[in-house]
């Protein structure tokens, strides 16, 4: 038997897709920044110390007086040698005076005033450094230092955004397509 046929064809449709990529640039750009530290200001102030030596003892101890003290010195040696000389002299009046008791008066009187006393050997020492009298006032440093603020300055700049959007295109290359045939 002879039993008839349903014959199908089909042919699927082809699509072609095209696609453009979307493009997008983003730049950020630096910021800009200005930032200056000024200096601190710093002040100074001090007093000098004070030094003060007084060497007028050790001075006159290694015979180097101030004329005042040379003179006063002489003048008292000089009231000094008078009032010996004085003594002296009423001391030999009075021996003059006894010549009757015997002895030799003019010849002792002569003999002593004729010969002087041995002179020193000149030996002096060197003065004693603790007769030097010396006081200290000490100075002082006073700082002062008054800190500066930093100035910062920022700029920011917005971010450049550039955006081309894809495309996307689509064409038909084949058809779908369905065919029937019946053979009977």
């Amino acid at each position: 038997m002879n039993i008839p046929q349903l014959q199908i064809q089909t042919t699927p449709a082809k699509l072609v897709v095209h696609t453009e990529k979307a493009i997008q640039e983003i730049e950020q750009p630096r910021a800009v920044m200005q930032q200056s530290q000024p200096a601190a200001i710093l002040e100074i102030s001090t007093t000098r110390p004070r030094l003060s030596i007084d060497t007028t003892a050790v001075r006159e101890d290694i015979d180097m007086k101030s004329v005042f003290k040379r003179t006063q010195e002489h003048a008292q040696l000089g009231r000094q040698a008078a009032l010996e000389g004085i003594g002296r002299r009423a001391s030999e009046g009075q021996q003059l005076l006894r010549i009757e008791n015997g002895g030799n008066v003019i010849a002792d009187l002569a003999k002593q005033n004729g010969t002087p006393p041995p002179a020193s050997l000149g030996i002096r020492f060197v003065a004693n450094r603790t007769k030097i009298q010396m006081s200290i006032a000490p100075g002082t440093t006073n700082i002062n230092v008054t800190p500066q603020k930093p100035t910062l300055d920022v700029q920011t700049n917005k971010p450049i955004h550039t955006y081309i959007p894809g495309k996307v295109s689509g064409t038909m290359e084949q058809y779908s397509s369905i065919q029937i045939d019946w053979k009977g």
